[in-house]
């Protein structure tokens, strides 16, 4: 099967999912997890109208970005970091991704704000919230969030999204 035929597939249960649900369709989005898949296939699902991709290795992913565009400048990807970041990547992340899923620490919000590029538009946030409290899980504390989102939400080259 080609990936046009893959996202074909998944389009049709993802819209009849949501008419199930009472949702309209259109306002589900795929986020494509694109990470071990090399340019040529984001390429090809993106010309069978993919456009939302999410990477989560900073160095494979910046490496395929900076792929597509010199490639494909024609192309108007999104782009989603979904993983757990270090503080020694946001300068990447904030520089090449429109989306970051996983922010649970005040230190890599303020990282991200400090480190876009005032060309771009604010970087998209969702923080993510450990709520079942186990310590092999990630993400702030329920009781710790609204002083997070507090936080997040004054960064200015930042957009508080959601919560994960």
């Amino acid at each position: 099967m080609t990936i046009s035929t893959n996202l074909q597939t998944v389009a049709q249960e993802i819209a009849a999912t949501a008419q199930a649900a009472g949702r309209a369709p259109h306002a589900v989005q795929l986020l494509a997890v694109s990470k071990t898949f090399d340019a040529d296939a984001v390429i090809e699902a993106a010309d069978a109208g993919q456009s939302a991709f999410g990477e989560n290795y900073v160095q494979e992913a910046i490496d395929k970005i900076s792929e597509i565009r010199q490639q494909r400048p024609d192309l108007k990807l999104e782009w989603h970091f979904i993983g757990p970041l270090q503080s020694n990547k946001t300068r990447s992340v904030a520089e090449n991704f429109d989306w970051v899923h996983a922010v649970d620490r005040e230190k890599i919000a303020q990282r991200l704000s400090d480190q876009r590029p005032s060309t771009l538009p604010p970087l998209n946030i969702c923080l993510q919230v450990n709520v079942s409290g186990e310590a092999t899980k990630s993400g702030v504390t329920p009781a710790a969030l609204p002083e997070l989102a507090r936080a997040v939400a004054a960064m200015p080259r930042l957009c508080l999204r959601g919560l994960m």
